[in-house]
């Protein structure tokens, strides 16, 4: 991988550099990228003698983990290229509200396409799409976790019927 960024440390950025290496107090991520850093640093007070390839074998690291590095550094700075990157989506966020489970309920007790024995979740997600209930990305896995979740069987007969768990009484 050719090197495209150039790093050239002034002596505060060194310094500080090396008391996060010294000190130890750090994740040990942090550490690992200032440590890299400085291995990176071609002025003459630095270390730079190393390659990408030299610096990753030895710290056992991706050439492009140290690209991107690079990059970081030249665009924001220190604190900037030690920081992980803020998520742009959170996976965590929910993508399905009641209302969804009530249309997509209502769309899989309903009959099923001309041809189809009955519904598949294959079929219910693109439904979905097609009836603009959901957005183009939904996955079939995200149709059967929500069926899942309300207990409906797609392969029961009667397809008006939830499966009821056995539930202890205490």
């Amino acid at each position: 991988m050719a090197t495209k960024y150039q790093i050239s440390l002034t002596t505060e950025e060194r310094g500080e550099l090396d008391s996060i290496v010294k000190k130890g107090k750090n994740a040990a991520r942090v550490i690992l990228l200032a440590l890299v850093l400085l291995f990176c640093d071609i002025s003459p007070e630095g270390r730079g003698k190393k390659t990408n390839v030299e610096i990753s074998r030895e710290l056992n690291i991706s050439e492009r983990t140290i690209e991107s590095l690079k990059k970081r550094f030249v665009e924001g700075g220190i604190s900037y290229a030690l920081q992980r990157k803020p998520k742009t989506f959170n996976p965590k966020t929910i993508k399905f509200d009641g209302a969804f489970e009530a249309k997509l309920i209502a769309l899989a007790c309903s009959p099923p396409p001309e041809g189809r024995v009955r519904w598949t979740v294959r079929l219910l997600a693109d439904k979905l799409v097609e009836l603009g209930i959901a957005t183009e990305g939904i996955s079939h896995m995200s149709v059967q976790r929500a069926l899942k979740k309300t207990k409906l069987v797609l392969t029961s007969k009667n397809m008006t019927k939830f499966h009821q768990r056995a539930t202890p009484i205490s």
